[in-house]
């Protein structure tokens, strides 16, 4: 069973940066293809980035391209989303994913308790 234990949310002025974390247990990340989820009050949860097993591949939102990236460091067992240039619209709570098949079926196995991004305008 795998675990992911989200980090790094919080309140930021627009333009800011944040770089949240997703630390991963009870299996390894690069086993996974690992993503970026979020969800904002009254929408639907969506995917901000993905990276693929082999992490070779990465796909992003179109509203976050070329401001977010997604990253893995396999001896930390740990996936992170740098985000910059952030504005009001990026908050939301963001959610660590992790799936075995999900880069070619989108479903993911396991899921984080999420964290809260907060940008002020």
């Amino acid at each position: 069973q795998v675990q992911l234990v989200e980090s790094g949310g919080g309140l930021v002025q627009a333009g800011g940066s944040l770089r949240l974390s997703c630390a991963a247990s009870g299996g390894s990340s690069s086993s996974y293809t690992m993503a970026w989820f979020r969800q904002a009050p009254g929408k639907e949860r969506n995917l901000v980035a993905a990276r693929s097993r082999s992490g070779y591949s990465t796909r992003y939102a179109d509203s976050v391209k070329g401001r977010f990236t997604i990253s893995r460091d396999d001896a930390k067992n740990t996936v992170y989303l740098q985000m910059n240039s952030l504005k009001p619209d990026d908050t939301a709570v963001y959610y660590c994913a992790a799936g075995v098949t999900a880069w070619g079926t989108g479903a993911y196995d396991y899921w984080g308790q999420g964290t809260q991004v907060t940008v002020s305008s």
